[in-house]
């Protein structure tokens, strides 16, 4: 009898550790109760440092040396229900970036709620389809497809490049959210002018990044150069070509050269639009305070 009692008092620990092993050495209090623990159970472990709170909720069983994976886990069991690990943390879940200290980014899918720890980032996504989610070392995460979506929205140009190529050369299928080089591009133009650049070994801008309250198709911020290039359908019209004149000259007085290029222009005279690039980019800079 006495070999039974200890039997069932070790029970639910046991299902503790067993659900603990699949989550990276973490469980959430609804874990804790559905293997039979008790309020006042939890918290006689907690005392006792067999539990280790982690956010409000979930806990390290055991140990407090949490993995990165650990962290992760902890996050979206904190922002449940229906959370996923999303935009740099899931870049970094799928190894696409490196994993740093900074804040854990988490989806969900409710419009209201808190956000359950101070480092978590919380990014609210009602409509977000379950295609778009998939489980991923045991961690409920965006697929790698909408990873590189996510980022392109909230990451740096270099880092969304990074994250595309090493998702390549892992073959997480991300080709159709991408263009095939990595760079966050907007148009086939765009797409074309940097092909252009690699072509005739010009050196890489930035890709679609902001200077002040303006967003530039491509910047070398070193060489004080902007390039804008111009298709007809969107830059066409009066307003466009108003609105285009209007936001060269504030770019100038930020001090950065604006130089424009048409589709004509990239597609049939490249060897003319490399040589002007190579003068722009080769010309005296004066740094403005």
């Amino acid at each position: 009898m006495r070999h039974y009692l200890a039997s069932s008092r070790l029970e639910p620990d046991l299902v503790v550790a067993r659900v603990a092993t699949r989550q990276h050495g973490i469980v959430s209090i609804r874990q804790l109760y559905a293997a039979g623990l008790t309020k006042d159970a939890v918290k006689r472990r907690v005392s006792a440092e067999r539990l280790h709170r982690v956010y409000r909720g979930v806990y390290a069983v055991g140990h407090i040396a949490i993995s990165n994976e650990g962290r992760w886990m902890a996050a979206v069991l904190a922002s449940e229900p229906r959370a996923v690990l999303s935009h740099r943390s899931a870049a970094e879940l799928w190894g696409m970036l490196e994993a740093r200290p900074g804040p854990l980014h988490v989806t969900i899918r409710s419009a209201a709620g808190r956000r359950p720890g101070r480092d978590i980032r919380l990014h609210r996504s009602p409509s977000l389809p379950e295609a778009a989610t998939t489980l991923h070392n045991g961690i409920t995460v965006t697929t790698s497809a909408r990873t590189i979506r996510d980022l392109h929205r909230t990451a740096s140009v270099d880092d969304v490049r990074r994250a595309v190529h090493e998702a390549q050369f892992r073959r997480l299928g991300v080709d159709g959210a991408a263009d095939r080089h990595g760079e966050p591009t907007r148009s086939r133009l765009e797409r074309r002018f940097l092909h252009l650049c690699r072509r005739h070994r010009i050196p890489q801008p930035e890709v679609n990044s902001r200077i002040g309250p303006y967003e530039v198709d491509f910047v070398w911020r070193d060489r004080r150069l902007v390039v804008e290039t111009d298709g007809w359908k969107a830059h066409g019209t009066r307003s466009s070509f108003e609105a285009d004149r209007a936001k060269d000259v504030e770019l100038r007085l930020l001090g950065f050269e604006v130089s424009r290029f048409t589709y004509r222009q990239v597609t049939d005279t490249p060897e003319a639009v490399a040589a002007k690039l190579r003068a722009l980019l080769s010309r005296p800079v004066s740094v403005t305070g």
